[in-house]
């Protein structure tokens, strides 16, 4: 699920191929909607850092302006190593 609180857009649940065009749309809803960026998406409640999960995000980003408009936190290590390879 993704809810936006404030400036924080929190990503929760895990994301797998059944549901990643889900969780894409209700982001890109949440991010179109806003005026002010940067966003801060906060991956603490997301069960599962995987490459689908990397990918939903990226296309988050390039939705943004400038592609610059989203701040990634609390994210989990099995993504960090995927982002850092």
């Amino acid at each position: 699920m993704v809810e936006l609180i404030g400036q924080e857009l929190k990503v929760t649940g895990k994301i797998d191929y059944a549901n990643a065009e889900q969780y894409y749309q209700q982001g890109l809803k949440l991010i179109q909607s806003q005026q002010h960026y940067p966003l801060t998406v906060n991956l603490a409640g997301l069960e599962h850092g995987s490459t689908l999960a990397l990918a939903v995000l990226i296309r988050w980003l390039r939705q943004t302006p400038q592609a610059q408009g989203l701040e990634f936190k609390s994210v989990p290590d099995k993504m960090m190593k995927i982002i850092q390879a």
